[in-house]
């Protein structure tokens, strides 16, 4: 491997290097710095920012260095204000700066590679935007990968640079149509040691799942099932009450090749008697994602602004960036409050009007956190009619179905509730969901339902689960009892910096600074078949360290506590080898 290139992120030992390479860059070589006796060029960021290295087997080539938004300041600090350079306050960027190469490897892919590695790094904790110091003689190389500058140029001793930005998402696919054939070719030759993927993921939102490549996504090796544990999705970790498994397995071939009723009319008359709703405000849909695009698609535009809450649920992110184009406006929760919603926060970003749509989750996914109802009606009475509010209530069961929003959404114009009945009664494989809305957006969307929305075999399951209230009122009860079981678990494991139990069928843990990525502890697990999920992609307030683990049963929880005990024995053993033998210890 010695002639392979090798990308990793920086162990203490190069911090010697990394020093001693600025200072013949900068200092000796453009003269931005003064020269140091010493030989050596610091960084005021050194010890919380992150650097990434390029060698082949003991020759180091050459370096970048990131600042992520959590750590509070900026290398542009040093030369504008906020009020010059908004976009370090407004976007919590990820900051690329002094990409450095040794001369005699200058002409080699080294600096591209290591530019496009900085992007994977920061696209895979979540971040949205970067900001770059270019050196205004490398500008077109800056350029090529889709940096734009906005408007200020730094002089930094006898160096000019350029201040550049751009958006993650429209980095990452200008870089993978002009240079995808050779980041494939260059992939061959290469040894990624980065805790990130090499390349971003295919079109379409992220989501959990990954356990079913295990199992197979030909169904040729169903009985694989018994021994992976899917925590990486949120379905129920119990079976569909008893009455649903009868009335499936009464006659399934019937109802595998009969057609349903064409508008789910039995399916919506249920749902209107149970929860108190006129049926006239409802519409059905194969899933809350399949609503999702419906109404979304119908009701916004690339010239919409949207808020969601960050962190939230990835694919209100996905249709409205992604999709639709929309200009997409995020309100932080923060950890230091529990992740919980201010509803004067809410207030005071949605109270001007200047958003079409509001998009709320509640209780929250992945966060856990529940905004009592009555909080959140007083913010949407507080806002203006042009603001429409959509209200995603799909784990609302677990604190209290009562609790909901859908009786206001059945007469007020301006609210959307949509609830999931996948993941409260166990039908997360049958895709049945509804949304309430007034009669007139109701009827709107109903229209834009194609026939046939629901199968047959789902519209039986979700009309006979609505008919069982008391077993699944006794399985919620029991998710919460699991849950408290599987935090106290793994609050015995050292590694952990916290684990967030939050009030529905999951829970979060973050790893301690200076430790394992959460891509690295779930990738481990993975060795054991537990399958959990990285929630790193969804946000940078994670800060690459937390994932979720969805609540599974006594004996699988058990396993999800073992498997992680094995992965964080096997990465502390791996981060004390030498960096020849692949340690990730950063600098």
């Amino acid at each position: 491997m010695g002639h392979v290139l090798q990308l990793r992120t920086a162990t203490p030992q190069d911090r010697d290097w990394i020093h001693e390479l600025r200072h013949r860059v900068y200092a000796e070589e453009l003269g931005q710095h003064p020269v140091d006796p010493s030989g050596r060029l610091g960084d005021g960021l050194d010890g919380e920012n992150v650097y990434l290295v390029a060698a082949r087997g003991e020759t180091r080539i050459g370096f970048v260095s990131l600042t992520p938004p959590w750590v509070g300041r900026y290398g542009l600090d040093k030369y504008l204000t906020r009020e010059e350079l908004p976009v370090l306050t407004e976007e919590a960027p990820f900051e690329i700066r002094v990409l450095t190469v040794e001369e005699r490897w200058r002409s080699t892919a080294a600096a591209p590679l290591l530019m496009y590695a900085a992007l994977r790094w920061v696209a895979a904790r979540g971040g949205r935007r970067v900001v770059a110091m270019g050196r205004t003689e490398l500008l077109d190389m800056y350029l090529a990968t889709g940096l734009r500058p906005v408007g200020r140029t730094v002089r930094s001793g006898a160096v000019s640079f350029e201040v550049l930005s751009g958006s993650v998402a429209e980095l990452t696919r200008t870089v993978g149509e002009r240079h995808g054939r050779t980041l494939e070719r260059l992939r061959a030759g290469l040894d990624w040691r980065l805790d990130v993927p090499f390349a971003p993921r295919a079109d379409g939102c992220e989501h959990g799942g990954a356990f079913f490549s295990a199992i197979g996504t030909d169904f040729r090796t169903l009985p694989r099932r018994h021994e992976v544990v899917p925590a990486d999705v949120l379905d129920a970790w119990f079976p569909p009450s008893p009455d649903v498994r009868a009335v499936l397995s009464e006659d399934p071939g019937w109802a595998a090749r009969t057609s349903p009723p064409t508008g789910a009319e039995g399916l919506l008359a249920e749902i209107a008697e149970v929860r108190g709703l006129p049926v006239e405000s409802l519409a059905v849909g194969a899933g809350s994602s399949d609503l999702i695009f419906r109404a979304f698609g119908r009701w916004l535009t690339p010239t919409s602004r949207v808020l969601l809450l960050d962190p939230s649920y990835g694919e209100y992110a996905h249709v409205t960036e992604r999709v639709i184009g929309c200009r997409v406006d995020r309100l932080r929760l923060r950890r230091e409050d529990g992740w919980l919603l201010d509803p004067a926060r809410l207030a005071a970003a949605t109270r001007s009007g200047r958003y079409d749509l509001v998009v709320v989750v509640n209780p929250n996914n992945p966060t856990g956190r529940h905004a009592p109802a009555d909080a959140l009606r007083a913010v949407i009475a507080d806002t203006p009619a042009r603001t429409r509010w959509w209200i995603d209530e799909a784990y609302l069961g677990y604190v209290d179905p009562a609790d909901s929003l859908a009786g206001l959404a059945s007469v007020d114009p301006r609210v959307v509730v949509c609830t999931s009945l996948s993941k409260m009664y166990a039908l997360s494989g049958m895709r049945a969901a509804y949304l309430v809305a007034d009669p007139d957006t109701a009827a709107d969307l109903r229209r834009w339902t194609p026939p046939w929305p629901v199968s047959l075999p789902a519209q039986l399951a979700a009309v006979t689960a609505l008919r069982d209230p008391a077993y699944y009122a006794e399985r919620w009860a029991r998710t919460a009892v699991l849950r408290r079981e599987l935090a106290a678990g793994l609050l015995e494991l050292d590694g952990f910096a916290s684990v967030d139990e939050g009030v529905s069928n999951f829970l979060t843990v973050t790893l301690r600074r200076g430790g394992p990525s959460a891509y690295r502890l779930v990738g481990e697990c993975r060795r054991h078949d537990v399958y959990l999920r990285d929630l790193s992609p969804m946000s940078p307030s994670y800060e690459g360290r937390t994932f979720r683990v969805a609540v599974r049963d006594r004996v699988e929880n058990a396993r999800i506590v073992a498997a992680c005990r094995s992965a964080l024995e096997a990465l502390e053993a791996e981060t004390a080898a030498p960096v020849a033998a692949g340690g990730q210890g950063a600098l």
